[in-house]
């Protein structure tokens, strides 16, 4: 049974596989069909331990297809669980136009589950870095050349900060633009969230955005202006938000309204407490660029909604709406 052209094998095929690869890969990001799809239905419960300890190390995208009488061992292992097969060509689709990212996305998802924080940001950043580096990558930004000029200029700081009390607001500050996570946007916000870690006074910080929506993400327009995968790593090193907050993320909640694509969902998943308006949308577009998130997301994420949750945002690039994230344990409360 499958979908479309996509194959999907039940525990006795994959027991077929994983003998006939002695143990070793049955898919890679060179194949044709670059992930493994599993249904594992009742009557295919033998082995089951350890055809799913084989699964965790397969270098792709290992997918379940949820159905009664499946094996919970088997499932557990896969990097992605579908409730049906409606989204699997999509899905499947998406994966087969960027293999490599697809593939680098679930090793980091598996190798950064439990790890530290700060040590787990390092790993998506090598990650990212790779894949700059990388064919999918170049194959956008040919598409795309960077713009940096195309960004319409804008009045004021790209980070307002107004203090009463024992609270502090921060709201990104570049509407025109829709609040991208551009350069400047990410030292503004990394010097505002390093306030809020230096100083103990401050009891609670919101984070919040002006104009139509919380933000776009990554200023796709500076995509690409990094000299070289490396250099980007080391800047990553030194001025990631995602760093600054998870050193104060106790004390920091945000609010999302409309747009939070990328960054602007990744950063907010490491505070305390989300509130999102009701018309807020979510999404990890990244899969589209050749890159896996790098805003923090590999890491935050998991932590709200799980590594098989992640990887389905990640994987088919879909937009959920405030109720689903709510639902999800993404967002804690909608509020008008």
């Amino acid at each position: 049974m499958g979908s479309g052209d996509v194959p999907v094998l039940n525990l006795d095929r994959l027991r077929e596989l994983m003998f006939a690869s002695a143990g070793g890969t049955a898919a890679s990001p060179f194949d044709t069909h670059p992930y493994l799809v599993v249904q594992a239905v009742s009557g295919d419960q033998a082995d089951a331990d350890k055809l799913a300890a084989w699964l965790r190390t397969q270098p792709c995208p290992v997918i379940g297809i949820a159905g009664e009488g499946s094996d919970p061992a088997v499932l557990t292992a896969c990097d992605l669980v579908l409730d049906s097969f409606a989204e699997l060509d999509a899905i499947a689709a998406n994966i087969r136009r960027a293999p490599l990212a697809a593939m680098t996305l679930v090793q980091v998802l598996r190798v950064t589950a439990g790890m530290p924080l700060a040590q787990a940001l390092v790993v998506e950043s090598l990650a990212y870095s790779t894949l700059q580096g990388g064919p999918e990558f170049a194959a956008w930004s040919r598409a795309n050349p960077p713009a940096p000029h195309g960004v319409a200029a804008e009045d004021g700081p790209p980070v307002l900060i107004a203090r009463a009390g024992e609270h502090l607001d921060i709201r990104l500050n570049r509407p025109r633009n829709r609040n991208p996570m551009s350069v400047e946007m990410r030292d503004a916000l990394v010097e505002a969230l390093q306030l809020v870690v230096a100083d103990e006074t401050i009891r609670g910080a919101r984070v919040s955005g002006v104009g139509a929506c919380f933000s776009s993400g990554g200023e796709l327009r500076e995509f690409g202006t990094a000299p070289d995968p490396a250099s980007a790593h080391a800047v990553r090193s030194l001025r990631l938000p995602a760093a600054v907050l998870i050193r104060c993320a106790d004390r920091v909640a945000f609010h999302l309204h409309s747009a939070c694509i990328g960054a602007g969902i990744e950063l907010p998943a490491f505070a305390v407490r989300i509130t999102a308006a009701r018309n807020a949308f979510l999404q990890l577009p990244e899969i589209r660029f050749g890159l896996i998130p790098g805003a923090g997301g590999c890491v935050s994420l998991p932590q709200r909604i799980g590594r098989q949750r992640t990887a389905y945002l990640a994987l088919s690039a879909r937009r959920i709406n405030a109720a689903t994230a709510l639902e999800w344990g993404l967002v804690d409360e909608i509020v008008d």
